[in-house]
């Protein structure tokens, strides 16, 4: 399962009930809370490739409050009379009365003439598969010079000569999902610039997205996400969210030599009691049959 913060509880369990046990590699750059918190509690085996793949670029980081356009448009047009390509992304597709924010289609009427004399073209989810198809050929091939976009290019897109992300209203993303949208850019040996731009001064979302200036590591990305949104239920349907037990099980999650050591303690009980059936481990299999989970032990 790739990208599967792309997909929900449910959706992963009918692929997994295709076979009687099929054995399940899931692949993703940022795990989401539910899974990192999977990891932790040890219903996932973890493989980590933390190096990047060779003649990758350097990729810079910066959180801007309410920069001013001109210094914007400078930059992004020296990016690209340099040779380069930007993204430009947009959380919503149309502008719209009930959402505070700027939307991808009034942002490319807006950068075709902050941008006049380059190639500036737009794709979203909602373009006709055939001409998203020609655009991104268009953009891989260098005759787009910048991408205006929302989320539809968070994966799968590779474009050496991309160098800029621009995204607009970053506060209005997560973090997995803005590790992931970097993800398109220094992916050829040119230096890069993610510049997560915020509307108004925001202090808040400033400090929630300040990981992303310090670290392209992924799980650490994910802690930081587990530690603000929560792990969902590991033995439910939701990915994020305070669990039953609420903050006090939340800040367990930090304690990882804890959880280890619980870990290794549980896999001895259930090696030398599998059905939970001796009188000391009752409570034990009552707590799971309250939670629906005991079919998942042994």
């Amino acid at each position: 399962i790739d990208e599967q913060h792309k997909f929900g509880v449910a959706q992963r369990a009918l692929l997994q009930e295709r076979a009687a046990r099929p054995h399940v590699l899931v692949m993703t750059a940022t795990p989401i809370p539910r899974t990192l918190a999977m990891t932790v509690y040890g219903d996932l085996d973890i493989s980590v490739m933390d190096e990047m793949p060779p003649g990758r670029g350097t990729v810079v980081t910066g959180i801007r409050v309410a920069p001013a356009e001109a210094e914007v448009d400078a930059f992004v047009r020296a990016q690209l009379v340099a040779g380069r390509q930007a993204y430009l992304v947009y959380p919503l597709v149309d502008e719209s009365e009930k959402q505070d924010a700027r939307a991808a289609t009034t942002g490319f009427a807006d950068w075709r003439r902050r941008l006049d004399g380059c190639a500036v073209a737009l794709v979203t989810g909602r373009t006709p598969p055939d001409e998203k198809d020609r655009v991104m050929d268009d953009f891989r091939a260098g005759r787009v010079q910048a991408l205006v976009s929302t989320t539809v290019i968070e994966v799968g897109v590779d474009v050496p000569d991309a160098t800029v992300m621009l995204v607009h209203d970053a506060e209005r993303f997560g973090l997995a999902q803005l590790h992931q949208l970097r993800g398109r850019i220094g992916r050829g040996a040119h230096k890069s610039y993610c510049i997560l731009l915020l509307g108004k001064d925001d202090v808040e979302s400033a400090a929630r997205l300040r990981i992303l200036e310090e670290t392209r590591d992924g799980f650490a990305i994910a802690e930081e996400d587990l530690r603000l949104r929560g792990p969902g239920d590991v033995l439910g349907t939701a990915q994020s969210g305070l669990p039953a037990l609420g903050r006090p099980a939340l800040e367990l999650l930090g304690d990882t030599r804890l959880l280890a050591g619980a870990r290794r303690l549980a896999e001895q009980v259930l090696a030398s009691d599998p059905m939970l059936e001796h009188p000391v481990h009752h409570p034990l299999r009552a707590v799971l049959e309250a939670a629906g989970g005991f079919a998942h032990v042994g």
